[in-house]
């Protein structure tokens, strides 16, 4: 049986303080959608994988696509000569360039919950979940847009596999590159992910044991 991940951007706009105990939901009464409020649903197909990193990329292009990054991962081989299965991400947001801004598409990878192939490192292609930002950000900073759903998106998947803010990580920090170039806001994006107030997470099922 599928499970389906909701994700909700909510803004917060009640005058009592939020609880800073991650534990606690947020109440209906806690929070309104805001005008621009979006949800976004994924299927997943087979059992969950037990994540435990999240590790953040950049395209290094101006314009893409999940379709576009798929063509050319496809064309790519491992270690062994073996072809690639297609994109190694799990998740993509747009830019405006190929994709929607700020737009979050999961792959095929995490809707079968495979192993990424995205860092290369065993150890976080295997337990990582990959999500990689159109744009390159040794050139200019992510789109408002897109701040806003990878902080989302972030928060969603630490609160649910119960991954702490020092598993959230950028790919310099596994490999020799820049990735995700020096104008992306890594600091203040882990800092965000992790504050109750930046997004409201659903889940049409009840929270798997991941450990």
């Amino acid at each position: 049986m599928s499970l389906r991940l909701t994700l909700v951007l909510l803004t917060v706009t009640t005058t009592e303080s939020v609880s800073a105990d991650r534990s606690r939901p947020l109440t209906a009464a806690a929070v309104t959608p805001s005008p621009v409020a979006q949800e976004f649903k994924w299927e997943v197909e087979n059992p969950e994988r037990a994540w435990e990193f999240v590790v953040i990329h950049h395209s290094a292009t101006g314009q893409g696509s999940v379709e576009s990054i798929h063509r050319d991962h496809q064309s790519r081989r491992d270690r062994n000569g073996k072809p690639w299965l297609g994109i190694g991400y799990h998740f993509v947001v747009g830019n405006g360039n190929g994709m929607r801004d700020g737009k979050i598409s999961p792959t095929f990878r995490w809707k079968q919950q495979l192993h990424g192939a995205h860092c290369g490192s065993l150890r976080h292609n295997s337990l990582g979940i990959g999500i990689c930002l159109i744009g390159d950000f040794h050139q200019t900073e992510p789109t408002d847009a897109q701040r806003k759903s990878v902080i989302s998106l972030i928060r969603t998947l630490t609160d649910r596999y119960a991954i702490p803010s020092k598993r959230i990580l950028g790919h310099r920090q596994i490999r020799a590159t820049m990735c995700p170039g020096r104008f992306f806001p890594f600091k203040d994006v882990v800092k965000e992910s992790m504050q109750n107030n930046v997004t409201f997470n659903s889940f049409n099922s009840v929270p798997v044991s991941v450990r």
